[in-house]
This record gives C-alpha cells, sequence and structure tokens, in this order.
C-alpha cells in the first residue's frame, strides 16, 4: 500500500474520515448531557431549601382531594372558593393551637434549662390526698415524697443525661417554631394545588407514565395517591388530632410544661406508640394537684384521647392502602432525625409511599414484550 493510502497513524484514509463525525457525535452528546447536568443541578440547588414545604404540600393536597371534592360539589362548582376556605379552616383548626403549645413549649424548655444550669431544679411536693388513694397512693406518696425531698442528690448523677435532655428540649422548640411556619406555607402552596387538581393529577399520572410505561403509570400513579391519603389521614390526621387535644386539656388543667406533653403525644401517636404511656404522668400530677370533679373530667379527656386513634384509624385506613407499622415507626424516626419536627410527618409519609410502589414492583408482571413488525 502506498503512503497516499494510508492515514498518519497507519490506518486507511477513508476509515478515518469516517471514524470523525462519529468522534464529533459523541462530543455533541457529552457535552449536551454535561449542559442537563448542569441545570438539573443547579435547580435542584436553588429549590433544596423550599423541597420539604413543596413535598408537604404535594401530600396535604393528594390527602384532602376528597372533602375539596365535596365542598366543591355543595359551592356549585367554585374550585378557588373550596380550596380557600379549606386552607383558612386548616390553619385555625390546626395552626393556631400548634402556635399556642410550642410557646408554652419553648418557654417550658427555657425555664428548664435555666433551673438546671442554676441549680435549682425542683419537684413540686405531692398533694396530702394523694396517700389516700386505693391500693396505690401510699407507695406513690412516699416515692414522690423522697424524690422531691433529694431531688438535688437524685438528679446529680444524672445531670450530663438531663443537660442533653435540655439541649434536646430547646432544639425541639425551635424547630417547632419553624415546623409550624413550614407547615403554614405548605399549607398556602396545597390550596393552589387543590384549586388546580385536574392539572397536578394530570402531572402525576405523566410522570408515573414516563417513569413505569403506559401500562404501569396510572396504576403506580393511583396506587400512591391512596398510600399517601391512607398514611396521612390514618396515622397523622390523627396523631395531630390526638396532640391538639391532649394539649388543650393539659392547659386548661394547668400542668406545666404542657406544649412538651402535647409534643410527646405527637411523637408516640406517630411512631405508633401508646398514648397512655405519655398521658399517666400528667393525670396523676392532675389528680396530686387539683383532685375532686376536675381531676375526674381530665383523666376521662386523656383516655379519650388515648383511645382516639382506636376509634379513627379502622374507618380511615380502610380508605385506602394498610402500611406496616415499622416502616411508619422508621419514617417517622429518620424524618425527624433529618429535617426536624416536619420530617416526623414528611418522614412516615415518603418512606410508606417507597414501600408500598417498592412492593407493587416486586410482585407485578412484567409488561408485555413489544412485538417487532412484520
Amino acid at each position: 500500500m502506498s503512503q497516499g493510502e494510508t492515514g498518519s497513524e497507519g490506518l486507511p484514509a477513508g476509515a478515518e474520515e469516517e471514524s470523525a463525525p462519529g468522534l464529533h457525535t459523541a462530543i455533541e452528546i457529552s457535552v449536551r448531557l454535561g449542559a442537563i447536568v448542569l441545570l438539573v443541578v443547579a435547580c435542584l440547588m436553588i429549590v433544596a431549601p423550599f423541597m420539604g414545604i413543596i413535598m408537604w404540600a404535594v401530600v396535604i393536597a393528594i390527602a384532602a382531594d376528597g372533602p375539596h371534592k365535596a365542598l366543591v360539589r355543595w359551592l356549585g362548582g367554585r374550585r378557588g372558593w373550596a380550596a380557600a376556605l379549606l386552607v383558612v379552616l386548616a390553619l385555625l383548626v390546626f395552626i393556631v393551637p400548634a402556635t399556642q403549645l410550642s410557646q408554652t413549649l419553648i418557654s417550658g424548655a427555657q425555664g428548664f434549662s435555666a433551673e438546671l444550669s442554676d441549680g435549682n431544679l425542683q419537684l413540686p411536693p405531692p398533694d396530702p390526698r394523694v396517700e389516700d388513694w386505693p391500693l396505690i397512693g401510699p407507695r406513690v406518696f412516699a416515692e414522690w415524697k423522697a424524690a422531691s425531698d433529694n431531688i438535688g442528690e437524685a438528679l446529680g448523677q444524672f445531670r450530663p443525661q438531663l443537660q442533653t435532655f435540655s439541649g434536646w428540649l430547646l432544639r425541639a422548640g425551635g424547630s417547632a417554631g419553624a415546623g409550624i411556619l413550614q407547615l403554614a406555607a405548605s399549607l398556602l402552596i396545597a390550596g393552589v394545588m387543590l384549586a388546580r387538581g385536574a392539572e397536578r393529577q394530570e402531572a402525576i399520572e405523566r410522570f408515573a407514565i414516563r417513569m413505569a410505561g403506559p401500562r404501569r403509570g396510572r396504576g403506580l400513579a393511583e396506587l400512591a395517591e391512596a398510600t399517601i391519603r391512607s398514611v396521612v389521614q390514618g396515622i397523622l390526621g390523627v396523631a395531630f388530632l390526638q396532640a391538639i387535644l391532649a394539649g388543650l386539656g393539659l392547659s386548661i388543667m394547668g400542668i406545666p410544661a404542657a406544649g412538651l406533653w402535647a409534643l410527646l403525644v405527637l411523637v408516640a401517636a406517630v411512631v405508633q406508640v401508646p398514648v397512655a404511656l405519655v398521658l399517666i404522668l400528667p393525670v396523676i400530677y392532675g389528680f396530686s394537684l387539683v383532685g375532686g370533679l376536675s381531676s375526674i373530667l381530665f383523666a376521662v379527656w386523656c383516655g379519650g384521647v388515648a383511645v382516639l386513634d382506636n376509634v379513627l384509624k379502622p374507618i380511615l385506613f380502610g380508605r385506602g392502602v394498610e402500611v406496616p407499622t415499622l416502616v411508619i415507626f422508621m419514617g417517622a424516626i429518620g424524618g425527624m432525625l433529618t429535617l426536624g419536627i416536619i420530617g416526623l410527618f414528611l418522614g412516615s409519609v415518603v418512606l410508606a409511599l417507597g414501600f408500598a410502589l417498592f412492593k407493587a414492583w416486586l410482585s407485578g408482571d412484567e409488561p408485555d414484550a413489544v412485538q417487532p413488525s412484520a
């Protein structure tokens, strides 16, 4: 072969000319992909501070879709008015009591931290009437009296743990305030999504079809909505209602740190721990502090709050998809450790949704193969 028939590296001249367009195409595709990746990363960085609020707004909009449709029919098809009315009701029912309870939580946490730092932390002595309680009265009175008399000595060995707990209380108070603001913002965004319910549902279906194909996309979208609705209504909504009702009862009785007890009720209800375990101590304190008919009514109120989930959960869960308790527990704890108070709700929803979709993907049939055209 002559010199004129080969390239500079021994390749045929024709082969070198044919490889150039392929190289140019690969470089052009790489540049395009790089630009798309940079744009996506930039968008995610900008939206990241609002991601939790937007995700929570989507969850609220999906969960409130049924009541919104019923309200739209009642208002003669006015979707915007129905959405605005739901947002106002949600702000009055949830945000206002939650704000008041968070204020008591913050003040109680600050007072506990100050008393612990100054060494002035005290336990109120028991009322003499506690000793007259049947069966448990004398023992409770003796233990309570001993703890009240020797509170400094008893707490001295636990001071590092108490300081850690005090720091957690202060962070929880700040997180609760921020969580209430995030929830209020999510409710406003959810109102817009409810008013544009058709566009929202169409966008979710299109995304599901793009991800799973036309055969299974709509089914997975329906499964996702049913799972979100079940978790929000059957667990989170009931938990929030229990926390609000417990906080109101605690505030009326004058129980110290009512906001902290309401927060503990909320956490226990979400992670599926019996609420009665949290309320038993305030009930005992109420009997020792007030006594009489008020304490009996308060105990009955707390008992009703404790069993409220047993009444509402079967009704609300029956309308959607059942999710294992362990999944809710892991999602709530992991979400709270990652995102604070709002993560307590959002984490359980996201993990439950992921579990339901993963389970459907494992048990579902493979799509039919595309037959080649003749």
